[in-house]
């Protein structure tokens, strides 16, 4: 397993390692409940340094990127940032993934984890022949997230970047505890937040500067267990779960980052346009169970008495939020409207739930 720089600090802190993406990461510290519901109420902590990092740069870096992705990178502005999806030629989602423009021509692109040599790969061959150069910088940069109500009073007093002027979806070059870092105000919890990235062994000061100063006001230190509820409350896919090779960007409720107006053809646009027009054979849908039990990954969704499933959970776990169990899953859009009833299938009984507005958290502006 690779091994992010605040390995032996998380072991330190007394995290539990685990497995994930190939890389060996905190699920947890005092517990996942606690943790989320810090992120919700002060600040969380959280090593992203799994992420990939993904340069690309030249004169011809916007307009291979356009062609590349689904989104058009070409309409950012400098030091901002948007959602996108690198798609197979049949529509299939590759991997989802944030692009940041932090010059006319400079780029940005942080790829999942598990999905990194696959961008990669892809980015280098469909940049061929552009004039524009790629450098995989993942295994070099670290990324430390602070998430939650109190993180930009608590990174403020630590960092030279104007927080007050950082929009939403925007980045900025300066310092994080004394060092070099990109300040990103992104996040994937559904709160405020930033993302900082910094060289790899810049990692440990800036974790530590921000935990100290962080001590006072309710920060805690947050594994990928907090991650993934937070995450599911307010409606944010993951790659595995909602996303996959399988699956569509109108599928997922996700048409809009999908810009078939480009005036660049990009790969999957042929196919993604007869979706458009089709409309998808299925639909993400936010489900409230009504019973006792919890939603997994995988589990079937029936109609209510109904023999053969109709659809399929994605995620589902416990709201610590909301007080009650919570999943996405994906369903025909005949059975997907709000308020449908149907049943879980878990284990050996049926679990009442009902379809739901996702996200299932949204924080107060």
């Amino acid at each position: 397993m690779r091994r992010t720089a605040l390995v032996e600090e998380h072991r330190r802190l007394g995290g539990r390692l685990i497995d994930f993406a190939g890389w060996e990461m905190p699920v947890q510290y005092g517990g996942i409940l606690e943790e989320h519901r810090a992120v919700r109420g002060a600040a969380g902590l959280f090593d992203l340094s799994h992420m990939g990092e993904v340069w690309v740069s030249g004169p011809d870096a916007a307009e291979g990127l356009a062609r590349a992705l689904v989104s058009d990178p070409r309409r950012l502005e400098r030091g901002r940032a948007h959602y996108s999806m690198i798609c197979a030629p049949d529509g299939g989602i590759l991997d989802d993934l944030i692009v940041y423009r932090l010059a006319d021509e400079r780029f940005l692109v942080v790829p999942n984890a598990s999905n990194r040599e696959t961008v990669v790969h892809e980015l280098r061959e469909r940049l061929g022949g552009a004039n524009a150069a790629l450098d995989d910088a993942s295994l070099r940069t670290s990324l430390v997230a602070v998430q939650g109500p109190r993180a930009v009073g608590l990174l403020g007093e630590l960092t030279d970047v104007d927080l007050a002027g950082l929009r939403y979806y925007a980045i900025a070059e300066g310092h994080a505890c004394g060092r070099p870092a990109l300040v990103a105000r992104t996040g994937y919890t559904g709160e405020d937040g930033f993302e900082l990235f910094v060289d790899w062994d810049a990692a440990l000061p800036v974790w530590r500067g921000l935990l100290e100063a962080g001590a006072g006001v309710g920060l805690v230190p947050c594994g990928l267990g907090a991650r993934d509820t937070l995450r599911l409350e307010a409606g944010m896919p993951l790659y595995g779960n909602e996303l996959d090779a399988g699956t569509n960007p109108f599928e997922a409720g996700l048409g809009r980052i999908v810009k078939l107006d480009k005036d660049v053809p990009f790969v999957g646009d042929e196919a993604l346009r007869e979706v458009a027009a089709a409309g998808p054979a299925r639909q993400l849908v936010g489900l409230r169970l009504r019973g006792r039990g919890i939603a997994r990954h995988g589990y079937a969704v029936h109609l209510p008495g109904g023999d053969e499933p109709v659809g399929t959970v994605t995620s589902g776990a416990p709201s610590p939020t909301l007080g009650m169990p919570i999943a996405m899953a994906y369903l025909p859009p005949a059975t997907s409207a709000v308020g449908t009833m149907v049943e879980v299938a878990v284990r050996a009984a049926r679990v009442e739930a009902e379809v739901v507005p996702l996200p299932f958290y949204k924080r107060a502006t």
